[in-house]
């Protein structure tokens, strides 16, 4: 599929929202993927963000070329490095850690990974990446040496995600953390979508229709969820999900 960024605002459009399941092509899922991606083709679920922290084997890119066999939605790269890059995804979150003041992520991993996806001709979409404090310590933030943004700070996230929408990228990401206890606020997603002219991704600690739709409602362009696709009443939870996030269908 060609102009994957095209594909996610003319989603939106006709659905209201987007629903994007973020899954960990890990070790630890290994004799999942199958169901895994199974369920995100019958659920109506939108695209896949491949992506983690870690690379604890050296079988990243077969998995990522099986998810990619299996999927009948686009693959969206979710980059957690340079070293994670190959050819089987549709399209690349090329990101900036904007929340966080560690250059390797604000630029350094960027320059690395640019000649590498010039190669590929993969299409980049830009992305400010904004790491709230969702509760708990998150795997982005401990790699990544960064402090989230305080929930109730929506003056702080504000001010990055205009400063992201200003730098010329095309989304904002809000990251609660894998897993967040707390999911990003419906009053910080109205803020932001009444400020901000670009669309908004929304993910960490969204486990339930009700808190999905509740976020597309508040301005939400789309809704990542990943933990729930691991439990074992996932296929119907899935559905609903999507079901929920579509808003306009």
């Amino acid at each position: 599929m060609k102009n994957i960024y095209k594909y996610l605002l003319e989603t939106c459009e006709r659905k209201g929202a987007g629903h994007i399941v973020l899954i960990d092509p890990d070790r630890k899922n290994d004799g999942s993927f199958e169901t895994y991606v199974e369920i995100v083709n019958n659920s109506g679920a939108d695209a896949i963000f491949i992506g983690g922290s870690l690379m604890m084997d050296g079988q990243f890119h077969e998995r990522v070329a099986k998810i990619k066999a299996l999927s009948n939605v686009p693959i969206i790269f979710f980059p957690g490095g340079a070293n994670q890059l190959n050819e089987h995804y549709d399209a690349i979150l090329f990101m900036s850690l904007l929340s966080g003041r560690n250059p390797q992520y604000l630029i350094g991993e960027q320059v690395v990974s640019a000649p590498i996806i010039s190669d590929l001709k993969i299409e980049t979409i830009p992305t400010g990446y904004l790491l709230l404090d969702g509760g708990g310590k998150s795997t982005v933030g401990f790699m990544s040496a960064s402090h989230p943004i305080p929930l109730n700070r929506t003056d702080i996230t504000e001010a990055h995600a205009l400063a992201a929408q200003y730098l010329g990228m095309k989304l904002v990401y809000l990251e609660a953390g894998s897993g967040a206890q707390t999911p990003v606020p419906t009053e910080t997603i109205q803020t932001l979508s009444e400020k901000v002219d670009i669309p908004l991704i929304v993910g960490g600690g969204i486990r339930t229709p009700e808190d999905a739709e509740k976020r597309v409602r508040s301005g939400a362009s789309f809704i990542v969820t990943g933990t729930v696709l691991e439990t074992s009443d996932s296929s119907s939870l899935m559905q609903e999900l999507a079901s929920a996030i579509h808003v306009t269908e």
